[in-house]
């Protein structure tokens, strides 16, 4: 590809649209009433790494929004924040597909057709970033 850097710019764009996504699940999946039944600690411990998941999302977002001509330079640095982003989305998409059974949450066009676009997204970040890893 001539220009990588609109591979990570869109791929910053993306990490927005992933934590809008996010910010559905707690009210989708019942987080309050599912959460209620753990102790108070294992409650705490699930929220606080939420909160963790989308600092890093956040994170991701802004370094690739602010930094894309850096981060699709080839820089050695620049290769392995793209790597670890490659490998971050590339294990979500695993766990997506191997590990996660959303059927049972999948019961409306719209919630199946959100389902197959955060799927998507995952795809196209790891190929994104990983090619920016490793140009």
């Amino acid at each position: 590809m001539k220009n990588p850097e609109y591979l990570i710019l869109f791929g910053g764009v993306l990490h927005f649209f992933t934590l809008i996504a996010s910010a559905m699940v707690p009210k989708t999946l019942d987080w309050k009433g599912e959460l209620a039944k753990l102790m108070p600690f294992l409650r705490t411990l699930f929220w606080v790494y939420g909160a963790f998941i989308v600092l890093t999302i956040l994170a991701f977002g802004i370094l690739s929004m602010l930094h894309f001509r850096e981060l699709a330079g080839g820089e050695p640095l620049a290769r392995s924040v793209c790597a670890f982003i490659a490998i971050f989305w590339g294990v979500r998409l695993v766990v997506a597909l191997f590990v996660f059974d959303a059927s049972e949450f999948l019961t409306t066009w719209y919630f199946k057709l959100g389902y197959h676009v955060l799927t998507a997204t995952f795809i196209y970040q790891t190929i994104a970033y990983g090619y920016c890893a490793f140009l």
